[in-house]
């Protein structure tokens, strides 16, 4: 499973990485840092990457296999 963040949409309210914060990292301003580009989920977080991604006020993020 892998990710996308929107950079246009992340607005860095954080809630990402409130829900699932050992797959969703965010800066200092609350930004995801994987904005901008593929990010690869390990194994075994699937769900926990994906909840991240529900929990994106401003659906942002965008999984897929």
């Amino acid at each position: 499973m892998r990710y996308t963040v929107d950079v246009a949409l992340c607005a860095g309210h954080g809630q990402c990485a409130a829900t699932a914060p050992d797959v969703h990292a965010v800066d200092d301003e609350g930004f995801h840092v994987g904005a901008g580009r593929t990010v690869d989920v390990a194994p075994g977080r699937e769900r926990a990457a994906w909840s991240g991604a529900r929990a994106c006020p401003e659906s942002a993020i965008t999984t897929f296999d």
